[in-house]
């Protein structure tokens, strides 16, 4: 039974990320009406509470809304709305993607190290920096720093000096926020709790010593932000498709 929870987790986990690719990718557009439960169970080919699972984390993330009666469907305020962003402001999310594709790809394994290696004192300082992270976005307070921090301890807690060297070298570039404060969804209370669970997700995970929980916990965290900044850069688009 123990071991079939954590199966569970990464099979919801799946199924969140490609709905989570969809709807960015614009294949569920705002407004459109996802399959029906029945449908999802034989697309996916998991079970029932795998899917009901799913659809509660996209609901909390505020990208889908059940409508009673009529089913559920994908929220018109999607990520990506952000019509006021400066020439500057719009200039940095190539940058911002970027960044993003190489975090994926050191801090999937450093979370998991972190799984392996961690110490009594290592796993204290990177709860505490999410609990600071917590306090700050209910303060509704500035959280890069605190959220940095948290990365930071995850690659402190593999003990490879390269992976600490990393993250020290990208600083507060490395949080998306931290470059694009004008984003209105970078102040969103919601965003930021939503942030701050994620990292409880990665931070039981390496308290409970499972790496591959915490791989799989961190590459969500970090390729749903990716998914974000690609809606936004796709909503900033210039209509009418002509050529330069």
């Amino acid at each position: 039974m123990a071991k079939e929870e954590p199966r569970k987790a990464r099979l919801a986990e799946a199924v969140i990320a490609q709905l989570r690719l969809d709807i960015a990718d614009g294949r569920l557009a705002a407004g459109a009406q996802l399959p029906t439960e029945p449908g999802l169970i034989e697309r996916f080919g998991v079970s029932r509470t795998v899917i009901r699972e799913a659809l509660a984390e996209l609901r909390a993330a505020g990208l889908i809304k059940a409508e009673q009666g009529r089913g559920v469907f994908v929220c018109d305020a999607a990520p990506g709305n952000e019509p006021f962003l400066s020439p500057e402001d719009q200039g940095s999310i190539p940058k911002t993607l970027e960044m993003l594709e190489l975090r994926v790809g050191i801090e999937t394994e450093s979370a998991a190290l972190a799984a392996v290696r961690r110490s009594s004192a290592q796993e204290f300082e990177i709860r505490a920096s999410n609990d600071e992270m917590a306090d700050l976005v209910a303060a509704k307070a500035s959280a890069s720093q605190a959220d940095y921090d948290f990365h930071l301890a995850i690659a402190r807690a593999t003990n490879n000096s390269f992976y600490v060297n990393a993250m020290v070298r990208f600083g507060l570039a490395a949080i998306p926020r931290a470059n694009l404060p004008n984003l209105a969804s970078s102040h969103s209370e919601a965003y930021l709790g939503q942030v701050v669970e994620e990292h409880a997700r990665i931070a039981d995970a390496i308290s409970a010593q499972e790496p591959e929980a915490a791989r799989a916990a961190m590459r969500r965290h970090l390729e749903g932000s990716q998914e974000r900044y690609r809606a936004i850069a796709r909503a900033l688009r210039p209509k009418g498709g002509g050529t330069a």
